[in-house]
C-alpha cells in the first residue's frame, strides 16, 4: 500500500496518496474542477506534477479538510510535492527550487482590541 503524506496551508490539511498510474486525480472522491470550482485552483494542484514532469504517469488520491477552498488547494499542492519527493527523491532539487516544498507560513492575523478590524482603526473625530 502507498504511504499517506500530509500537506498543509493555513488551517487546511490534505492527506495525499500517490501511486503510479495513468494520471487520475481525485479530491474527496470528486474531480478537482468539480470540487474546487475554479480553474486557477486546479492549476495550482497540478503545478508540482508539471514541475516534476510526471503529469500523466501518477495517480493522486486526496482527502482534504479544514479551511476554505483556496487553503485546501494550497494544502493539496504542498502534499503532492512532498509525496513526489517520497516517491522519487531525485525530484527534490527541482521541486525545492520552484518553492513547492516549503509550507506557506502565512495565517490570518489576530483581532486586536481597540481596532475595528485587524489593522483598521476607528475614524478619529477631533470635535
Amino acid at each position: 500500500m502507498a504511504e499517506i503524506i500530509t500537506g498543509s496551508r493555513k488551517t487546511a490539511r490534505a492527506k495525499v496518496i500517490l501511486t503510479s498510474g495513468t494520471g487520475k486525480i481525485s479530491v474527496n472522491n470528486c474531480k478537482p474542477i468539480k470540487y474546487f470550482g475554479r480553474q486557477d485552483l486546479v492549476d495550482l494542484i497540478n503545478l508540482p506534477l508539471i514541475t516534476a514532469g510526471v503529469k500523466g504517469s501518477v495517480d493522486v488520491k486526496v482527502k482534504t479538510s479544514g479551511g476554505g477552498i483556496s487553503g485546501q488547494a494550497g494544502a493539496v499542492c504542498h502534499g503532492i510535492a512532498r509525496a513526489l519527493v517520497k516517491f522519487n527523491p531525485e525530484l527534490r532539487p527541482t521541486l525545492k527550487s520552484a518553492g513547492l516544498l516549503k509550507r506557506d507560513p502565512r495565517k490570518k492575523e489576530r483581532m486586536k482590541y481597540g481596532l475595528a478590524k485587524r489593522r483598521k482603526r476607528y475614524q478619529f473625530s477631533k470635535r
